[in-house]
């Protein structure tokens, strides 16, 4: 019987440092790809560009490959105990960095099923996050685009979403990133938020601004970034115009948008009491669901209703039967929204919703109950997060301080000292612009 050996693999970007280790592979037997699924990845790194299915026919392609199987976790000890290879094989690279302890972990599994695990030396000048990085530079596609918020929810325990509202945002939503207990974390997409476009126009957030003048301005985000979007769509306004509304966020290649089930001039839900003049009927909100479902081209794109009732002063009863009412209307997903600092009545909404829903994706903005963790609204039931604000807030007292530095001083030296960025860094920050 021919031995077996494992290689754990991605397999979005296919280069020759790959081709080398499965040639290496197939001198000790047959070779089973573990091909980590999004699942496996969405926690650790960005989604590959192609779906699991789409990477397994690739890898399936491959001379020397005997078999593919899914690789559910970033750890590999369930498929080594699964399928028992006779080794593993692996780059070297793992010796150091944050993957040091996949590595320690396979030694102690391998050298319990008494296989080997061998070590070959790594690709240089040549890896799948460079060429990664160069092709993220050339941009995305609107349908890869779309089609990437799905993926994200079905893959995460839970999608973070950063507020953006010109390009320089959008590239901080897609670049920043920082380690945390040997994982790399960073943010999932971007939020269209109205409040704040109407806010760095130094207009009130009414709904008075046009969709077109909205989409020209997110077209500056959409230019230097490749993560979804998520357009807030305010009431979504009338029902006859809200399927055009879905059409044109589809071509744009915006994954969802978010529509409330309030009627009349719109204020922001947390402005005041009055901010919800009137919630719209239960029937009437069904119709507008079921005219922009009716709409969408595209499977991917979704459309999640926003409920209003707690910002209302009404009951959970009552946002619990409206949101039920929207999901059997057809609804992507729900948006429950609360200005209460306790977060109790979200807590106990998300998890009387999960006893009769345990699919339909919970989308929340935690501004004014901040104090829990994504962690702890993953456990109410919670699939999104959006930080729906937080770029334009921040931002604005910054510049104030600038600026009154300036006029205390008459001069900018303590100003740039104190709250500016060097100008080279400006300069890399911006994609293709020349160092000089």
């Amino acid at each position: 019987m021919a031995k077996t050996v494992y290689l754990g693999m991605i397999g979005d970007i296919m280069h020759p440092g790959y081709i080398n280790i499965i040639n290496k592979a197939t001198e000790y037997g047959d070779v089973i790809i573990g091909l980590f699924t999004d699942k496996a990845i969405a926690n650790h790194r960005r989604l590959p560009y192609l779906t699991w299915e789409q990477r397994k026919n690739v890898v399936e392609s491959i001379r020397n490959v005997s078999r593919v199987v899914p690789q559910d976790d970033w750890s590999y000890v369930s498929n080594l105990l699964k399928y028992k290879p006779d080794y593993i094989i692996h780059g070297d690279d793992w010796q150091v960095g944050p993957d040091k302890y996949i590595r320690d972990e396979v030694f102690k599994v391998m050298e319990k099923l008494g296989g080997e695990v061998i070590e070959i030396p790594y690709t240089q000048n040549i890896s799948a996050s460079g060429i990664k990085q160069e092709i993220d530079a050339l941009g995305v596609t609107p349908q890869m685009r779309l089609s990437s918020l799905r993926r994200l929810i079905a893959a995460k325990p839970i999608v973070r979403i950063l507020e953006s509202h010109n390009g320089l945002t959008g590239l901080i939503a897609e670049h920043t990133k920082v380690e945390v207990n040997g994982q790399e974390r960073e943010f999932d997409g971007m939020w269209a938020s109205s409040l704040t476009d109407s806010t760095s126009k130094g207009k009130p957030d009414i709904e008075a601004v046009d969709l077109t003048t909205r989409l020209h301005d997110l077209n500056d985000t959409l230019e230097v970034t490749t993560k979804p979007v998520i357009f807030d769509g305010d009431t979504g306004g009338k029902i006859e115009h809200f399927g055009f509304t879905v059409r044109t966020l589809e071509r744009l290649g915006i994954s969802c948008v978010i529509i409330e089930d309030k009627v009349g001039l719109k204020q922001n839900s947390l402005f005041g009491t009055d901010a919800v003049q009137t919630q719209d009927t239960i029937e009437g909100f069904q119709a507008k669901i079921r005219a922009g479902k009716e709409a969408q081209i595209t499977r991917d794109f979704m459309i999640v209703s926003r409920c209003e009732s707690l910002i209302a002063g009404k009951t959970v009863d009552d946002a619990l039967e409206r949101c039920h009412a929207y999901v059997e209307a057809g609804t992507d997903g729900i948006m429950i929204h609360s200005k209460e600092k306790s977060g109790e009545d979200i807590k106990e909404f998300c998890l009387r919703f999960r006893e009769k829903n345990a699919h339909t994706p919970i989308i929340v903005v935690p501004t004014t109950y901040n104090q829990f963790t994504e962690e702890e609204l993953a456990e109410w039931g919670i699939n999104v997060v959006i930080y729906a604000n937080h770029m334009l807030r921040s931002a604005y007292p910054a510049m104030v301080k600038c600026a009154e530095t300036i006029l205390y001083t008459s001069r900018s030296l303590e100003a740039s000292e104190q709250y500016c960025m060097p100008i080279k860094q400006i300069l890399n920050l911006i994609p293709g612009t020349k160092k000089k």
